[in-house]
């Protein structure tokens, strides 16, 4: 199927690996123009050489999404490379802290919030003025299960990622007229170097592997994920590339739940 976005110009936050480096491949795969951001250079530099792609359509810059400077250099630099955008996926996101409630600090809360929540907003603030201007514009926030299904343990990613549904809700009121359209995608415990991290610990804390931790995880943490399985980066990326395109183009306010059944209520 042939989505209509080549030559349609997109910045992907979070793209260095996992959801975000998928998806800036599927977009670069449609014949979009794609800016890379994340934090941490070597990454980025590593994970743009990986993408076999004119070099003319590739484009990286660091940014830290906590600091408003930082997203204004990036914005900065993305105008005077590639002019203005026409796509936005925000994909950046730590885990953040952990622990019930009466264990985590209120850093832990802040920091969380900063990256999850805010640093979501600072880049849109930065990038919205591109994505209302030229009649067409799409709009994809990452969010997670843990959104409408909270867990315990984890309160400030589910509280930061239950604030971006309502961001993206309310942002599909204001501007579909203008031609922008905005979208969320909901994963559930994909294979990320995020998710890794979490069962490399869990695989710690109970004397395991890793590939042990992750089916103890799938059993006895995410029972209604009915595949029994971690997703794929590509299985998310393919649902924010369609939301990015023409294809998607009566498609406005929803949450896509890419989760294998995670989610046990409707």
């Amino acid at each position: 199927m042939d989505l209509e976005i080549a030559g349609r110009k997109a910045v992907v936050t979070g793209a260095d690996s996992g959801i975000g480096y998928a998806t800036a491949r599927e977009l670069l795969a449609e014949g979009a123009t794609v800016v890379l951001t994340d934090c941490e250079a070597e990454k980025l530099s590593a994970a743009a050489a990986s993408l076999d792609v004119d070099n003319d359509r590739i484009h990286t810059f660091v940014a830290d999404i906590t600091s408003q400077d930082s997203v204004q250099a990036l914005k900065d630099a993305v105008t005077d490379k590639v002019g203005a955008i026409d796509i936005l996926v925000q994909a950046a996101g730590i885990h953040g802290a952990e622990g019930h409630f009466d264990e985590i600090t209120e850093a832990g809360w802040q920091h969380t919030l900063d990256v999850d929540l805010m640093g979501q907003v600072r880049v849109l603030q930065a990038f919205l003025g591109d994505l209302r201007s030229g009649g067409w514009g799409r709009l994809v926030f990452v969010s997670s299960e843990d959104a409408v299904q909270p867990y315990d343990d984890e309160l400030p990613y589910c509280a930061a990622k239950a604030g971006v549904l309502a961001l993206a809700r309310g942002l599909s009121r204001s501007y579909a007229r203008e031609g922008l359209l905005v979208n969320t995608v909901s994963p559930a415990f994909i294979a990320t170097p995020m998710t890794d991290a979490m069962m490399d610990q869990l695989a710690d804390a109970r004397g395991t592997e890793r590939a042990e931790a992750i089916q103890y995880f799938l059993n006895h943490e995410r029972p209604f994920m009915e595949l029994g399985r971690r997703g794929q980066a590509e299985e998310v990326a393919a649902v924010i590339t369609f939301l990015c395109s023409n294809r998607a183009s009566f498609i406005n306010g929803a949450n896509y739940r890419v989760d294998a059944g995670s989610v046990a209520t409707i």
